[in-house]
């Protein structure tokens, strides 16, 4: 056994009491209260350090790369594509997400294999619920098909009802956790921006059937309003987005709020409106997409989706260049900045919602819960900010083991040190 000892501990919902002890065995969490610590027992002194639960990226790509647009992903052979998504895997756990909620794969399987090559300790990565690739339709975000040249992307194409069974199916026999489709459009489809609508009531029900036939869990792309209220009739577990939600949508969303999950992915809209520069998107070019509109309709739509009670997770769309993989965590200070979120219901988004999310013993520092634990530098209860900066993160916990120790007061069997 080891007691983490000496902390101010975020227990995923509060503050502990002062003086609190989180004892972990084995791989779980096994008691959390007050002069746990016996003399003997192996010990780390968390004094002048956060302990919280490892973080939970919610709208998470870990097979987005680095790229400029989303055809990108298609010109990546599978291979090569394998293995830098097993980096961003490394680069997320070593950012201290110890849980990632899947929001699509690039290409059929990398997911799915990814999560078995964690589990199996073939790679070093974050707990993973896989994902399918985004299921979408003809001129549906993620078709990149065009008349002269065939190009794809991260879209499995499907029309009609027919097809979207047959489609769901093959995700199912992929082994995928998550079945991820696209009803909206987005800003980055010309003739299919965010306000618009693709998908056809038909094609949705045939895809949710599936997936409730295999009990998978659901995750829709959804900025139109539309695209909302279709999301909640057919009954879809995690809603993305939401940005145009009128008063009907949101009142709908609000009549599910104990079922049902919304990722803002936020991070995209916020960096192309203050970043866009960096990649060659000038003021003109944003404007021109509708994303300062997109910006302030997102900001307001969040903001009501709090105020309404609803389970919102972080997670950004990271792994565009113009958002980074490992800037995950800047996603807790906007849901303060821009939502209105206090910084301990911020937290709470990056890791107990999320662990609820996730659907496993994770995101809280409980009894029998998983034993994935930070200790940070700082009191992030009252500046989240901090977790942005990875030197902040003195020692990462999953599954019981240690990924990362920056601590000299360390007393315990080195056994229990992942070797990098």
């Amino acid at each position: 056994m080891l007691a983490i000892t000496g902390a101010k501990v975020f227990d995923g919902r509060k503050e502990a009491a002062a003086k609190t002890d989180v004892i972990v065995e084995g791989n779980r969490i096994k008691a959390v209260g007050e002069g746990l610590a016996q003399p003997g027992m192996a010990t780390i002194d968390g004094s002048g350090l956060t302990l919280m639960p490892g973080m939970v990226e919610g709208h998470c790509h870990p097979s987005f790369v680095g790229i400029d647009e989303n055809a990108d992903l298609g010109r990546i052979g599978p291979e090569e594509h394998m293995l830098r998504t097993a980096r961003n895997l490394k680069l997320l756990l070593q950012c201290g997400f110890t849980s990632i909620f899947e929001a699509a794969s690039a290409k059929p399987m990398l997911g799915v294999t990814a999560r078995d090559a964690i589990n199996s300790g073939l790679i070093i990565g974050p707990r993973m619920r896989a994902g399918s690739p985004e299921i979408t339709t003809t001129a549906g975000l993620g078709d990149e098909r065009k008349r002269h040249i065939y190009e794809e992307s991260f879209g499995l194409v499907a029309d009609g009802a027919d097809e979207m069974r047959r489609v769901a199916r093959e995700c199912v026999r992929d082994g995928v956790d998550v079945m991820k489709i696209n009803i909206s459009g987005d800003e980055f489809v010309s003739h299919a921006r965010a306000e618009i609508t693709p998908l056809e009531d038909d094609e949705l029900a045939a895809f949710v059937r599936v997936a409730r036939a295999f009990h998978k869990t659901t995750a829709c792309h959804a900025r139109s309003s539309e695209s909302v209220k279709m999301a909640v009739r057919h009954g879809l577990d995690c809603i993305y987005h939401c940005d145009f939600a009128d008063e009907e949508a949101l009142d709908m969303l609000e009549s599910v709020k104990d079922r049902v999950f919304v990722g803002p992915a936020f991070g995209l809209v916020h960096n192309v409106v203050f970043e866009g520069e960096r990649v060659g998107m000038t003021e003109d070019v944003v404007k021109s997409m509708g994303f300062l509109r997109k910006f302030e309709k997102t900001c307001a739509t969040l903001t009501e989706i709090r105020k309404r009670g609803l389970r919102v997770v972080v997670g950004g769309d990271y792994g565009f260049n113009i958002t980074p993989m490992g800037t995950n965590a800047r996603d807790i200070a906007h849901f303060v900045k821009y939502f209105g979120y206090s910084p301990i219901e911020a937290l709470e988004c990056a890791t107990r919602i999320g662990g609820e999310l996730m659907g496993l013993e994770v995101g809280e520092i409980r009894p029998g819960y998983y034993a994935d634990l930070l200790l940070v530098r700082g009191n992030v209860l009252s500046d989240v900010s901090l977790l942005q900066d990875r030197d902040n993160l003195a020692m990462i916990m999953k599954d019981g083991v240690i990924y990362k120790n920056q601590l000299a007061n360390l007393n315990f069997d080195a056994g229990l040190i992942a070797a990098e």
